[in-house]
């Protein structure tokens, strides 16, 4: 399966039509995930202004062309997540959203396919399980017909899940012991092509975070981020501070939205 691991060359995916990119191994830049918050308009459901969309395209065009950009996507609102918490590798807690920001300080993600929401959190529980203790969220991928950039596939396809697996004391500590690669590999097996990319991060005290009232740089650790994730660009860079400034941009595109930008390790 596709893996964010190590630094990354590009290759496109089709999807009826529409594309993702997906990293694969290569090369030996550092990777670091930019992820933008959910404001207001989001939540509410709203698309994004035709404006935004068309400079984050051109912006995304340009950056896959100079090799910067390796994947990406957007998440619809809570009303379209779950939220889950895993005690002993027990399912203790399943919270369907609607709902507020609360622990969104992020230690790893993966990327699956399902035909429902259901069934992708029946496979996140998985994930979860092999977590041991752990809080997780699924939420449903924005695709590109979603906003009007495609049309949509008249065939019936899988959709597009987001698992983000939360920071915990141990992992900012740099103590985590997760590993999940033989439940990727279950899930893989299980159903070939179901696991689209998976990453690991580093503790936030290796990321940056633009803040979006005053638009200035924060240097990590963060004690907290109660702001949900609205989506995220995996790019390839020299370092910190080249990711700072790409992401800049990606956040000026957004105008006002609280922008992190974390190292991904595995």
């Amino acid at each position: 399966m596709p893996r964010a691991k190590g630094a990354v060359k590009g290759r496109m995916v089709s999807r009826g039509g529409a594309a993702s990119i997906v990293a694969v191994v290569g090369g030996e830049q550092m990777r670091f995930m930019v992820m933008h918050k959910v404001d207001a308009k989001m939540e509410a459901g709203e698309k994004p202004a035709q404006g935004i969309v068309e400079r984050m395209g051109k912006y995304v065009g340009e950056s896959i062309e100079k090799g910067v950009f390796k994947d990406g996507a957007g998440l619809h609102g809570s009303a379209q997540r779950v939220r889950m918490v895993f005690e002993g590798g027990k399912r203790v807690s399943v919270q369907k959203g609607p709902y507020e920001g609360r622990n969104e300080l992020l230690a790893g993600f993966a990327m699956i396919q399902a035909w429902s929401i259901d069934e992708a959190v029946e496979k996140a529980t998985k994930i979860g399980a092999a977590c041991g203790n752990a809080e997780l969220e699924v939420g449903l991928v924005v695709e590109p017909w979603d906003i009007g950039i495609v049309a949509k596939p008249e065939d019936e396809m899988p959709k597009r899940y987001l698992v983000f697996r939360k920071a915990d004391r141990a992992f900012e500590g740099g103590n985590d012991e997760v590993r999940l690669d033989g439940v990727y590999q279950q899930l893989g097996d299980e159903e070939p092509g179901s696991v689209i990319s998976v990453g690991t991060l580093a503790p936030s005290k290796r990321g940056a975070r633009l803040t979006k009232a005053e638009r200035r740089w924060m240097d990590g650790p963060f004690a907290e981020s109660k702001e949900m994730v609205a989506g995220y660009s995996i790019i390839e860079v020299a370092g910190l501070e080249e990711a700072k400034r790409w992401a800049e941009a990606y956040g000026d595109i957004l105008v006002d939205n609280e922008v992190d930008v974390r190292e991904v390790v595995g």
